[in-house]
């Protein structure tokens, strides 16, 4: 397949592009967003875009200012996120799933003076409230509690906005990745690269067009989901299903009964989850669906197969990554080889390297390499990682993968310690910090353990304090602290009590003698 030729001029404002657009080319009344028992038109999408930007004009926000958007998968998501951009701001999609710490350090850390926030997760910010040197107001998508009011805003606001003219390496907006030490690394993204991904993984890899309608089980603060549920479909003027809810298998099911996507967007966990759920095939009607897709971790071959023998349609894995924006390599409908990352897309390249950063032949393990236009310049207040990662138009994806002689990527691990929990990066140094904050534990170590469907979960290696002795209650004492400190998805869900941990010389904690 050659590479798409993706054209991008010079000036331009991607919000325009992404909505106003549509409008252009005679869309405007075609459903945009189904929400719960709502739908949103492009005309409404439009709308909300421009009150959105106009009340945060009214806010005092800039262009090249941040807003960070704390918000559940809804319409106001959409508004803030185009809204932001089209006034030249920097919108910042963040983790639903965090705790006040965390927002602590991404809104001092971004120095955004708005946030908008859905209502369920005002307490954490309030939390943080005390240390924030930066933001001026706080959004609240709901009951505003003392706080300001996303609809009564921009209920005043005015419904028309000239967007802002950007050139096309102008910063568009950010995402935040975790890093390895546990302080989330703000990958910046710049105007044209929701295009580049649009234009040469989701038109001719996955075929999106206008009649399309995509369901994802990634959250639209993810890289992945943020493609998935937003802008692929925005950009050819197709719908998107948005669920604010928590991952389950049956509201997946039933939700795809209920909308008929067209393109369900999966991760490996999520998968297992579903075809757990007895005589699904036989309860749920998954006809309108044209393939499925997976990213996030390696999807087994296992998952694939059964997947397909159950409900007849084929997954298309990939892998991505949030610093790219989204998925590079890729399995092709009618091609797929079951339990690899697939074929490189047309547009992007890569190369498997040696510690040396010589390439080595098909068949031999190496750390992978990536270029690619909508790859993040850098990350913000991150000198010394940026020059780590991104290596003049290269990008070290962090990931050993091997590739076939037909040319198929083939994933072995990764290349430092971190590690995927239901798609999502885990630091194992967050995590063992954590551990020892609990007065029984004198030491731990985290690796990634596989499960009973091949699935990798952070497990930890505990040592006790003198005078503490092991039990299978502590054991659930030990995962419920870590949960209630830190985001819960990142507990370890085993926990071994060693005498000791395997060290260095000079006192590091050796992770992979843990793993064997």
């Amino acid at each position: 397949m050659a590479a798409p030729l993706v054209e991008i001029p010079e000036r331009f404002n991607a919000a325009s592009i992404f909505v106003d657009e549509q409008i252009k080319q005679g869309r405007g009344e075609r459903v945009a967003i189904a929400y719960g028992d709502q739908t949103y038109t492009y005309a409404q999408v439009l709308e909300g875009v421009n009150r959105c930007g106009n009340m945060l004009r009214s806010l005092g926000v800039e262009a090249e200012n941040r807003v960070m958007l704390l918000t559940l998968d809804c319409p106001e998501m959409v508004f803030g996120f185009f809204g932001a951009m089209k006034i030249g701001a920097v919108p910042i999609p963040t983790n639903t799933l965090l705790r006040a710490p965390d927002y602590e350090y991404l809104l001092n850390d971004s120095r955004a003076k708005v946030v908008i926030v859905s209502e369920p997760l005002l307490t954490q910010v309030e939390q943080a409230l005390p240390n924030l040197k930066h933001l001026k107001h706080i959004v609240v998508v709901g009951n505003a509690h003392r706080n300001l009011s996303y609809h009564e805003l921009t209920g005043k606001a005015s419904e028309f906005l000239r967007a802002e003219e950007m050139s096309r390496d102008d910063t568009a907006f950010w995402l935040y990745s975790s890093g390895t030490t546990g302080f989330p690394k703000g990958a910046v993204h710049l105007h044209h690269d929701m295009l580049v991904t649009s234009r040469l993984y989701a038109k001719p890899v996955l075929g999106i067009n206008q009649n399309d309608r995509t369901l994802s089980v990634a959250k639209l603060f993810f890289a992945y989901g943020l493609g998935n549920a937003l802008y692929f479909p925005f950009s050819v003027g197709a719908s998107t299903v948005l669920y604010p809810g928590r991952p389950d298998p049956i509201v997946y099911f039933q939700s795809i009964e209920k909308y008929k996507p067209t393109i369900f967007y999966g991760v490996p966990t999520m998968y297992a989850a579903m075809l757990a759920v007895e005589g699904a095939e036989k309860k749920y009607d998954l006809s309108s669906l044209r393939f499925c897709v997976s990213a996030g971790e390696a999807l087994p071959a296992a998952f694939y197969e059964r997947w397909k023998q159950k409900f007849g349609v084929e997954i298309l894995d990939g892998i991505g990554s949030t610093e790219i924006l989204h998925i590079f390599i890729s399995n092709r409908a009618g091609r797929v080889k079951p339990g690899s990352s697939g074929e490189l897309v047309p547009g992007y390249e890569a190369k498997i390297v040696d510690e040396r950063g010589q390439p080595v032949p098909p068949g031999e393990v190496g750390d992978l390499l990536v270029k690619g236009d909508s790859t993040c310049p850098y990350y913000w207040n991150k000198h010394q990682k940026t020059k780590e990662t991104i290596i003049g138009e290269w990008i070290r994806t962090g990931d050993k993968y091997v590739q076939d002689t037909d040319g198929y990527f083939w994933y072995q691990g990764r290349s430092d310690d971190m590690l995927k929990a239901g798609g999502i990066w885990v630091s194992p140094v967050e995590v063992e910090a954590t551990l020892v904050q609990h007065p029984a534990v004198l030491e731990a170590g985290v690796v990634g353990h596989a499960d009973s469907d091949a699935l990798v979960k952070p497990m930890a290696y505990v040592v006790l304090k003198q005078g503490q002795t092991a039990s299978d209650a502590l054991a659930k004492e030990l995962q419920d602290f870590v949960k209630d400190k830190i985001a819960p998805y990142k507990y370890p869900r085993w926990i071994r009590f060693v005498p000791e941990l395997p060290k260095t010389a000079t006192g590091k904690i050796q992770r992979y003698k843990l793993r064997g």
